[in-house]
């Protein structure tokens, strides 16, 4: 499971309601940041993040991947 930076900026810009609660604090984190510094490199770290998260939990993540796979 990866995302590209096209990806994880829409789902920083976007509304996206994820089923995993660690998952969405991570963005939620991350939306905050990215409002404060819309930056490529704010953008190439959460998307850094993103993936080590969806990497080291990749058994449940597989819905909300499927959402952002969709994007």
């Amino acid at each position: 499971m990866v995302i590209t930076i096209a990806q994880a900026q829409k789902v920083l810009t976007g509304n996206y309601t994820f089923n995993q609660l660690g998952f969405s604090l991570l963005i939620t984190r991350w939306k905050r940041i990215y409002t404060n510094d819309t930056s490529q490199s704010t953008v190439q770290s959460c998307t850094n993040e993103i993936n080590t998260f969806l990497a080291k939990y990749e058994i449940i993540m597989s819905d909300d991947y499927a959402i952002i796979s969709k994007l």
